[in-house]
């Protein structure tokens, strides 16, 4: 598919979202910061073919082959306190496993910022705050039917999970459509989103692995709280995170 279905697609974007489609950037979403330093507006959304270094979580590259994933990078002024901008993972995960579903498989989301089919991974998000803007990065796999050695069992595709050929442009529009709903629930209705990313939770109930700024941790997960922070049973208490660089399932 050529950027010529995207742009099609981009007709259909509620306001203010607006595409910006590259042949090829190193990271989308260092794309997105330059721009947004120069002045760009909120809603710009700066899409790549290829990006030759697209990055996940703690800077873990991203495998993103040509013309079968999604790479985008969304441009945020939200107007709500930056406190709450952590929320926008939630926000974009949530947005992802809906358009997920609309086309068939069940989706996972797991805390904070990865979509799971099945247990292996369809996509992940990155959430990056500037001085006055958040910039919301998000891979999805949707043509992958052949992943690297290091990913091969961790990875999934919507092809792989449907068995069906998926048009890149329709996901996207997809999710741009979820995304403007989602994005303003960060502040006033959030309960409504946090509902929505509790009933897809993969932690809930599970014994986990986590990397923190208070270091390594192992623990079981009891859910979302009213903010958003996992709740996270550890052998002294009770931990509510806001957020995590590493976050792994552990054997029972």
């Amino acid at each position: 598919m050529g950027s010529e279905n995207f742009i099609e697609a981009a007709a259909g974007f509620p306001e203010p979202f607006r595409l910006l489609v590259c042949e090829s950037v190193e990271s989308t979403n260092d794309e997105v910061r330059i721009l947004a330093q120069a002045g760009a507006a909120d809603g710009l959304i700066v899409l790549a073919e290829h990006q030759t270094a697209g990055r996940g979580r703690r800077g873990a590259a991203w495998f993103s082959p040509a013309g079968e994933s999604l790479a985008l990078s969304i441009l945020l002024r939200p107007e709500e306190p930056k406190a709450l901008w952590p929320r926008l993972a939630l926000a974009a995960g949530l947005a992802v496993a809906e358009a997920v579903e609309s086309f068939g498989p069940p989706a996972g989301i797991k805390w904070p910022n990865d979509v799971w089919i099945n247990q292996r991974k369809v996509a992940g998000i990155l959430v990056e705050a500037g001085a006055d803007f958040a910039v919301v990065g998000i891979g999805l796999n949707i043509n992958t039917t052949l992943f690297p050695p290091e990913v091969a069992e961790i990875a999934t595709s919507l092809r792989i999970e449907t068995t069906q050929y998926i048009s890149r442009s329709e996901v996207l529009g997809e999710i741009i459509r979820r995304f403007a709903r989602r994005r303003i629930q960060i502040g006033n209705d959030f309960d409504d989103l946090l509902s929505a990313v509790r009933l897809r939770c993969v932690l809930t109930g599970k014994r986990v692995g986590l990397v923190t700024a208070k270091g390594q941790m192992v623990g079981t997960v009891e859910g979302i709280a009213a903010g958003g922070e996992l709740l996270f049973r550890t052998a002294s208490g009770l931990e509510r995170l806001i957020q995590a660089d590493e976050v792994r399932l552990l054997a029972p």
